[in-house]
């Protein structure tokens, strides 16, 4: 796999956080939009600190051709939310863990959105799960990614199956 590029050519999935500390969680999301070979550009920008800075990214980012932002934050995580509320495009919002509150703070300050403004959300530090439901997004208009995607359920499925293989022999071999 390639090392995560910050600015690729007509990037369509835009990752966003808070703060460079949450970008050990978030390069998850880069790893997967990678191997599915989706261009992304990711960038730090916090909701508070840069507002302005949020604002012209998130009210540009259709017109600049990207499909849906992964927005990670931790705390108050004020950043999905807000970058919904300047676009119509889909939000993904990864709660970061926080020390304070083990990131149930993050949890519910991005799931309890007001009605009109969704944001869809994953569990605390998934960063990958976000990236696979944006996957599963793009998918929806793009054939190929829609039989990349099948693939990597089946090679899941397959991992599964093969844990419970090797359970069962540890299992066999003790009796």
């Amino acid at each position: 796999m390639a090392a995560a590029n910050i600015e690729q050519q007509n990037p369509i999935v835009g990752i966003l956080m808070g703060s460079d500390s949450d970008f050990d969680i978030m390069k998850d999301a880069a790893d997967v939009l990678e191997e599915f070979g989706i261009p992304y550009e990711i960038s730090v920008i916090s909701a508070h600190r840069t507002p302005g800075d949020l604002e012209a990214y998130a009210s540009s980012a259709q017109e600049r051709g990207l499909k849906a932002i992964i927005a990670g934050a931790g705390g108050a995580a004020h950043l999905p939310g807000v970058t919904a509320a300047m676009t119509v495009l889909p939000v993904i919002g990864v709660p970061i863990y926080s020390k304070k509150l083990s990131g149930q703070d993050s949890l519910y300050a991005i799931v309890q959105m007001p009605a009109g403004i969704p944001v869809a959300t994953v569990g605390i530090d998934n960063a990958r799960n976000a990236a696979l439901l944006a996957v599963q997004m793009l998918a929806l208009a793009d054939e190929e990614l829609m039989k990349a995607m099948q693939a990597f359920r089946v090679k899941l499925a397959e991992a599964s199956r093969q844990k419970t293989a090797k359970i069962r022999e540890k299992l066999n071999a003790k009796g």
